[in-house]
C-alpha cells in the first residue's frame, strides 16, 4: 500500500469509495481516502455492489472501541472482509475468531509460550538469519528487499513451529494467496482464496498426523499438548490455530520491514538520526509499525445497538476497524504524516488492541529489532533501484517489489560476505 502524505483533506463522497477494493491498496491512495473519512465521515455505511455491506470506523478512538469490547463487537462471525456475509467456520475454534471464555482459554497458555522472555532464546538464531538475509548487499548490486523480507518470517516461525524447511517457500506463497487472492502474481485459478485455505488446512492436518507420536517441542507440539481450560484442542481447532499463527507471522513482519525502509529512503535525515544514535532503534521500530500498519483492518459484528462517533449501528452489523487509518489520526498522534524515529509516546494499533492484541508481537519485535540493529551497523543509506510494487489486498498493506541499492558503512562488505558463506550458514 502506498504510504502517502496528503497535504489537505480531499473532498470525497463516501458513495464513491470502495474500501473493500484490493486495487485501492495496490494503485490508489487509501491514506487520502481515510483522511477524508476521519474528518468528515468517521463512521460510515459502505454498501457493496453484490448487496453486502459493512460499517467503516476510521478514527483511533472508535477503532479501539471496536477491538476492545467483545461484549458489543464479536469476533466469532468473522474478522476479515474476506468473510463478510458468511459466518466463519473457524468461529469459536480459532483464537482470532473467538470471544471469551474460549478466547481466554486459548490465549493464556499461548501468551506464556510466546512471551518476550520465552522468545529471547531465539535471538542468536534470528541474528544469524538476519545477517544471511542482508548478505547480498555486499556485492553492491540492486537487491529486492521486499522479496527477501517475504521469506524472513518463515526462517524463525517455520523453525519455531517445527515445519520442514523444504516446505517454507510454498507456505509463504500460500499465506500471501490467502490475503491477496486477486493479486495477479498470487492468483492461481478462479478460487485462489478457497484453494489456499484448503491447501494450508490440509498441510497442517497432515503435519499433525505425521508428528502425532514424535517427541515434539515445537509450537505445534505445544498446541497439541496445551490445556485450553479443562481440555485439549480437537483436531480442527489445532489446524485452525496453526494456520492463524503462520498467517499472522508471514503477512505482517515482511511488510513492516519494507514500509520502514521505504520511509528511510524518503526521509534520509531520519535514517541518519538512527545511525548517529542506535539506541533509537526500538522507537524506530514502533514508528515503522505505525507507519506501515501491515494489518490493514479487522472486522467485528455488533451484538447489540451501538454508537460510534454519534452514529447508531443496529445489532448484527459488520464493523470494519481500519488500523492504517487509526495510526494516522491527528487526535492520537502529533503530526501523524511525519515519520519520526524518536516518536514518543507512540500508542499505535499495528498489532491490534484489546483482548485480540497480536500474540506474536513479542517475537515480531525481537526480529525487527535485530534486523534494524544489523542494518544500522552495516548500511549508511538506501536508495531506490527500481519501481516499487504494492500488493493488491484489502487486509495486508503490502509491498511485493522494493528494489534498492545500499551504500555500505566501512567494513560492512566484509562482514556481510562472511555472513553469507556456507560456514556461517552452518552455525547452529
Amino acid at each position: 500500500m502506498r504510504l502517502t502524505r496528503p497535504r489537505a483533506v480531499p473532498l470525497l463522497d463516501p458513495a464513491d469509495i470502495d474500501l473493500a477494493d484490493p486495487q485501492l491498496y495496490a494503485a490508489g491512495d487509501p491514506h487520502a481516502v481515510w483522511l477524508a473519512l476521519r474528518e468528515e465521515h468517521p463512521v460510515v455505511r459502505q454498501p457493496l455492489r453484490d448487496g453486502r455491506c459493512f460499517w467503516s470506523a476510521t478514527r483511533y478512538h472508535d477503532v479501539n472501541e471496536v477491538l476492545r469490547d467483545h461484549t458489543r463487537f464479536t469476533s466469532e462471525r468473522g474478522t476479515l472482509l474476506s468473510t463478510l456475509g458468511v459466518d466463519d467456520p473457524a468461529g469459536g475454534k480459532m483464537m482470532a475468531a473467538s470471544d471469551p471464555p474460549v478466547h481466554t482459554a486459548l490465549r493464556e497458555p499461548l501468551s506464556r509460550a510466546m512471551s518476550a522472555r520465552a522468545m529471547r532464546r531465539w535471538e542468536p538464531r534470528i541474528r544469524r538469519m538476519v545477517r544471511r538475509l542482508l548478505a547480498p548487499l555486499a556485492d553492491g548490486a540492486p537487491w529486492d528487499l521486499a522479496a527477501a523480507a517475504a521469506s524472513f518470517p518463515m526462517a524463525f516461525t517455520g523453525t519455531l513451529m517445527g515445519l520442514p524447511e523444504a516446505d517454507w517457500p510454498r507456505l509463504t506463497r500460500l499465506t500471501t494467496m490467502a490475503v491477496a487472492p486477486t493479486d495477479e502474481e498470487f492468483r492461481e485459478g478462479r478460487g485462489t482464496l478457497v484453494a489456499a485455505h484448503h491447501e494450508l488446512f490440509e498441510y497442517f492436518a497432515d503435519h499433525l498426523h505425521a508428528t502425532r507420536s514424535a517427541a515434539d517441542d515445537s509450537l505445534v507440539g505445544f498446541l497439541r499438548e496445551m490445556a485450553a481450560g479443562d481440555r485439549r484442542l480437537r483436531q480442527d481447532e489445532l489446524v485452525y490455530n496453526c494456520y492463524s499463527l503462520l498467517l499472522g507471522a508471514n503477512v505482517t513482519t515482511p511488510h513492516a520491514v519494507a514500509g520502514t525502509v521505504l520511509a528511510f529512503i524518503e526521509e534520509p535525515a531520519q535514517y541518519a538520526r538512527l545511525i548517529a544514535d542506535p539506541h533509537l532503534v526500538p522507537r524506530a521500530i514502533e514508528e515503522g509499525l505505525r507507519w506501515s500498519s501491515p494489518a490493514n483492518h479487522f472486522m467485528r459484528y455488533t451484538t447489540m445497538e451501538v454508537e460510534l462517533s454519534g452514529v447508531r449501528i443496529a445489532p448484527g452489523q459488520a464493523v470494519v476497524a481500519w488500523l492504517g487509518s487509526a495510526n494516522r489520526d491527528r487526535r492520537a498522534f502529533a503530526d501523524p504524516f511525519a515519520f519520526d524515529v524518536a516518536r514518543s509516546p507512540n500508542r499505535h494499533v499495528a498489532f491490534g488492541f484489546g483482548p485480540h492484541y497480536c500474540v506474536g508481537a513479542p517475537l515480531a519485535r525481537i526480529a525487527l529489532r535485530i534486523l534494524f540493529e544489523e542494518t544500522v551497523q552495516n548500511v549508511a543509506a538506501f536508495e531506490h533501484a527500481g519501481p516499487v510494487e504494492h500488493l493488491a489486498s484489502d487486509f495486508v498493506a503490502g509491498v511485493k517489489r522494493l528494489p534498492v541499492s545500499a551504500q555500505l558503512r566501512p567494513g560492512a562488505a566484509r562482514r556481510l560476505s562472511a555472513a553469507g558463506t556456507p560456514r556461517a550458514e552452518g552455525v547452529s
